[in-house]
């Protein structure tokens, strides 16, 4: 069955840094685009950045454009969101997603906050 495990938060400081990871299994992770949602309390969830199946190819919403940073590695299985420059609006759970496939992980927290 397809697993999303999404690991890498935690609470950080303003203008500091996280990266976040998502193993997945249960597909063929290679061919399906991958993204990054977030959401935060009493919010709807967010798209944040999303990735080809190759790589090639990244979209990242307008607040986190240039501070953030989508990547994966299709031998490993696991995509990943490098953070800078965090921000308290960041604040979120964030989860991965395979672009076409209703399937959610359990998230994993950001918080930032001094």
């Amino acid at each position: 069955q397809v697993q999303l495990v999404e690991s890498g938060g935690g609470l950080v400081q303003p203008g500091g840094s996280l990266r976040l990871s998502c193993a997945a299994s249960g597909f063929t992770f290679s061919s399906y685009a991958m993204d990054w949602y977030r959401q935060a309390p009493g919010k709807e969830r967010e798209l944040v950045a999303r990735i080809s199946s190759g790589g090639g190819g990244t979209y990242y919403a307008g607040s986190v454009k240039g501070r953030f940073t989508i990547s994966r590695d299709n031998a490993k299985n696991t995509v990943g969101l490098q953070m800078n420059s965090l921000k308290s609006e960041d604040t979120a759970v964030y989860y991965c997603n395979a672009v076409g496939l209703d399937y959610w992980g359990q998230g994993t927290q950001v918080t930032v906050s001094s």
